[in-house]
């Protein structure tokens, strides 16, 4: 008896990401049957996360909901709640402000990343409940998936991937599934 791969369920059951040989910055996604190579922090994992440290957290972490470019074309389909970036879209990454670790609108003082950026990062872009729902000082912020840099450059501590990559998992994805990063 032939057995086929089996398509990867729209469950809540863990997307896997382990670390890559030979390369701290490199990781594997696993989705059912489908592993996505990914680039993870520029300083690799941690137990210990910690605003600016360039490491990505060794946990789990739900997904939140995501964002996306509306003017690069379509996106794939999700049943995720997707927001449109508007261009006064920002993300509070100040641990000092109220709002860390939060969407704000411009113009905000604090320091902040602009979620409608030039480079396409955050074409697709999903959030990852890292320090969100629950927050601490300095324990990190805007752990997303997002896009990838030429090359499979390394991130700030976010998970990265190809544009095809993101469209061929978005599907799959639903409020509350996983992400485990080993």
């Amino acid at each position: 008896m032939v057995t086929r791969p089996t398509k990867p369920q729209k469950s809540k059951s863990a997307l896997l990401v382990r670390p890559a040989p030979r390369k701290q910055s490199r990781a594997l996604l696993q989705l059912g049957h489908i592993t996505i190579p990914v680039s993870i922090g520029r300083n690799g994992r941690t137990a210990n996360k910690r605003e600016g440290d360039g490491k990505t957290p060794i946990a789990t972490l739900p997904i939140l909901s995501g964002f996306y470019r509306g003017d690069k074309g379509s996106m794939a389909k999700t049943s995720l709640t997707m927001h449109r970036i508007q261009k006064t879209m920002l993300w509070c990454d100040a641990p000092s402000s109220p709002s860390y670790n939060r969407l704000v609108k411009a113009p905000f003082k604090s320091s902040h990343e602009e979620m409608l950026r030039q480079d396409g990062l955050y074409d697709v872009c999903l959030v990852l409940d890292w320090n969100v729902t629950s927050r601490r000082r300095n324990a990190g912020s805007a752990i997303f998936m997002h896009m990838i840099r030429p090359g499979y450059e390394p991130t700030a501590g976010c998970i990265a991937l190809h544009p095809r990559d993101m469209r061929r998992v978005l599907p799959y994805l639903c409020k509350g599934r996983k992400i485990r990063v080993l």
